[in-house]
């Protein structure tokens, strides 16, 4: 009987073991929490999956994904190099999230008239565009920096935004108080892909696409100082704060998105 039980007790072990061992080196960079921005490294000529979405791989084996705000689910990374497979589960942490309420907005930038439900569609649909992009770009592997300087953070990522009080959709990036005409700059090198000056929610807005379906988007800018399709520097004066679009003062909301997923700008910043 103990030798019976010592037996199972030793296979289970073994499994722990093994279930816990991987192929190939990987590495990851970011906590998998909901909003998360995630950084991978692995073997060289190695090809990823993320779940069941195909991912860039750079020549020096990085690759980077997102995690939505409301994610409940694990997350599954395949890794398949000389016909072997290596599969990953790893469990995202749920965050608590604010409510945040704005008060003295233009009523028709909280429920616009149906006359400008077109333009809104329209408008929609050059983000969505730009931030689908896919390109061999690798700036998403390098550090990123604050576009402001000593700025004041007055909103936050996944905060449930009652507006006039109305609850409306939650808030998907950080919102810093700066006065008007405040230079802005590039959080990380990139190209230009969208560059509107005046959006109906987020008037003037820059999209700059940073490789392998990460984006970052900066709004409500009164100036802007570059041309869609122009590469930038990191640091690099992209634009001036100002209120444009749905505002209620002058501010920059700045925004970080792997393709569709909208993630977390305070995971690659350094807000302290």
């Amino acid at each position: 009987m103990v030798v019976g039980q010592l037996n199972k007790i030793l296979v289970l072990f073994l499994l722990i073991i093994f279930s816990n061992q991987t192929l190939f080196a990987v590495e990851f960079k970011g906590k998998f929490n909901q909003g998360s921005f995630i950084l991978g490294k692995t073997s060289p000529g190695a090809k990823v999956k993320i779940d069941n979405k195909n991912v860039l791989v750079t020549k020096d084996g990085y690759f980077a994904f997102g995690i939505g705000r409301d994610r409940k689910n694990d997350i599954t990374i395949r890794i398949i190099k000389d016909q072997k497979l290596d599969v990953i589960v790893k469990k995202v942490f749920k965050r608590k999230y604010k409510i945040q309420r704005i008060d003295g907005l233009p009523e028709k930038k909280v429920t616009p008239p149906k006359e400008v439900y077109e333009r809104i569609k329209r408008e929609n649909k050059l983000i969505v565009d730009a931030r689908e992009i896919e390109s061999d770009l690798t700036f998403f592997t390098k550090k990123f920096i604050n576009p402001l300087d000593k700025a004041i953070v007055t909103g936050v990522y996944g905060s449930q935004r009652i507006l006039n009080g109305k609850p409306k959709w939650p808030h998907y990036g950080i919102d810093f108080a700066a006065k008007e005409g405040t230079k802005i700059k590039a959080m990380l090198d990139g190209t230009a892909t969208m560059v509107e000056p005046d959006l109906f929610y987020t008037g003037g807005t820059l999209i700059f696409d940073h490789g392998h379906g990460i984006s970052t988007l900066y709004m409500h800018l009164k100036d802007i100082h570059v041309k869609k399709g122009q590469k930038v520097k990191q640091g690099q004066i992209i634009g001036t704060v100002g209120s444009t679009g749905r505002s209620t003062g002058p501010h920059l909301d700045v925004r970080l998105n792997w393709f569709g997923v909208r993630l977390d700008p305070a995971t690659v910043l350094d807000l302290n």
